[in-house]
């Protein structure tokens, strides 16, 4: 869609140059042959109706005395008038075909994009990729899909009932990637089929954004390491992950239902298992669990994750925080933003 709409932007520049050549040609030649005993706007008035064919009269008083100016009206009767319908025809096509309006649209959606700051960028919405926006558009975090495929990003938005921000292009090529922010996005995820093309968009996004979190699908195990290498920050088989999921299904099946609700949860009490880091200078740091005031916003704390980067599960009341320990909750989406909120401004000390 996008390549026929600049095909037809492209077509219509053409044809208004010419178009607007064709015109000055004709005001400047009635102008030259009737050595200025005509203004200029009567040139151009006789210019336009002689290409329109019209019918209108000779608007140039004199002019049948003059044999060039006849030839000259000719000329324009016969190739100005296909310059014309050409003109004409084009501008149709932008408003039957829609074109106009999906040009003003990806010039609305191209603004809506620079306006974006710390966002995700999902390259890929099949499968998999549709699945990771369905989750960031639940949740409410900005996003802008990447995908090859217009009709795809058209029909996930009919999905969702609402515009996605999405730019249509190869998500390897680096002006796609520009055009969907890579150097202000805090979150790229390449979920692609193929491997070789999520390494290429991690080194891609690993050259344009040094801190962005990068999470690279993975479908032959072997691809991990060369993932991580080349800047994934995290590494998702998805085979793995289905094998892992149906054994669990035999093994635990109460545990993945409640697990599989909890994230299908459409309703207005949305719940998620989220983190909650503790900030550089905050007085949480050294306080006691119970202490403070976290369970009493409703989190519900089922582990913690050490600077050291070791886990604590389902910790007591007693765990001391430390400042860039990251607390595992349970709890509402609604209040988890609170909860980060009151724990970046000291307010759960």
């Amino acid at each position: 869609m996008y390549d026929s709409t600049a095909a037809l932007l492209r077509r219509l520049r053409t044809a208004s140059v010419v178009f607007g050549c064709v015109v000055v040609f004709g005001t400047v030649g009635y102008f030259l042959v009737g050595h200025g005993k005509w203004t200029v706007f009567d040139c151009f008035y006789m210019t336009l109706i002689t290409l329109s064919t019209v019918g209108y009269a000779e608007v140039l008083v004199g002019m049948d005395d003059i044999f060039v100016a006849r030839v000259l009206t000719a000329t324009l009767i016969v190739l100005g008038s296909g310059t014309l319908v050409y003109f004409v025809s084009t501008i149709t096509a932008f408003i039957v075909e829609g074109d106009l309006q999906g040009i003003l649209r990806r010039r609305k959606m191209n603004r809506t994009i620079d306006a974006l700051s710390g966002h995700a960028i999902v390259c890929g919405a099949g499968s998999t990729g549709r699945h990771v926006i369905a989750e960031l558009l639940s949740v409410g975090h900005p996003c802008v899909v990447v995908d090859i495929d217009g009709a795809i990003l058209a029909e996930l938005e009919a999905e969702h009932g609402r515009e996605i921000p999405h730019v249509v292009g190869s998500a390897i090529d680096d002006h796609v990637l520009q055009r969907a922010g890579i150097e202000r996005a805090a979150i790229v995820v390449a979920a692609l089929t193929d491997d070789k093309e999520n390494l290429f968009i991690t080194i891609t996004a690993r050259a344009f954004n040094q801190t962005a979190r990068i999470v690279a699908k993975c479908v032959e195990p072997t691809t991990e390491r060369k993932l991580r290498r080349a800047g994934a920050t995290s590494v998702v088989s998805p085979n793995y992950l289905g094998g892992m999921r149906m054994a669990s299904e035999v093994l635990r099946p109460q545990a993945v239902e409640f697990l599989d609700r909890m994230l299908r949860d459409q309703g207005d009490k949305k719940i998620r298992i989220d983190e909650v880091t503790i900030p550089d200078g905050s007085k949480l740091a050294g306080r006691a669990l119970s202490s403070t005031a976290i369970r009493d916003a409703g989190a519900l704390v089922i582990a913690a994750r050490l600077p050291s980067g070791e886990f604590v599960y389902n910790p007591p009341g007693t765990m001391v925080l430390e400042a860039k320990m990251a607390l595992i909750v349970l709890m509402e989406l609604k209040d988890l933003k609170s909860l980060r909120d009151a724990v970046a401004n000291d307010r759960m000390a």
